[in-house]
């Protein structure tokens, strides 16, 4: 009796293994309505890819100049302690 309990809680377990995985399989292969939009719309239009790619570029493919950074950073000036009243703060 206790064999078969075994096997009926092993082939549930089996049962649970293999819908796991066939949900995981399905979140895998999920692709959200923008995403297969945006698909349909390069397929039709790839011309439109180059353009993606040059307007990109204008806003986020930047190299960054690193001393001009640093000094930005040592250029900073600490913030007043309290900013809407000037007789507040101590000297």
């Amino acid at each position: 009796m206790i064999l078969n309990e075994n096997k009926l809680y092993s082939s549930a377990l089996q049962i649970d293994i293999i819908n796991f995985l066939s949900k995981l399989n399905s979140m895998e292969l999920y692709e959200s309505e923008h995403t297969k939009f945006m698909r349909e719309l390069f397929a039709k239009h790839p011309e439109w890819i180059e353009k993606q790619k040059e307007a990109r570029a204008l806003w986020w493919d930047k190299k960054v100049d690193q001393k001009a950074q640093q000094a930005l950073k040592e250029a900073k000036v600490a913030p007043r302690s309290y900013a809407y009243f000037d007789w507040f703060e101590k000297d």
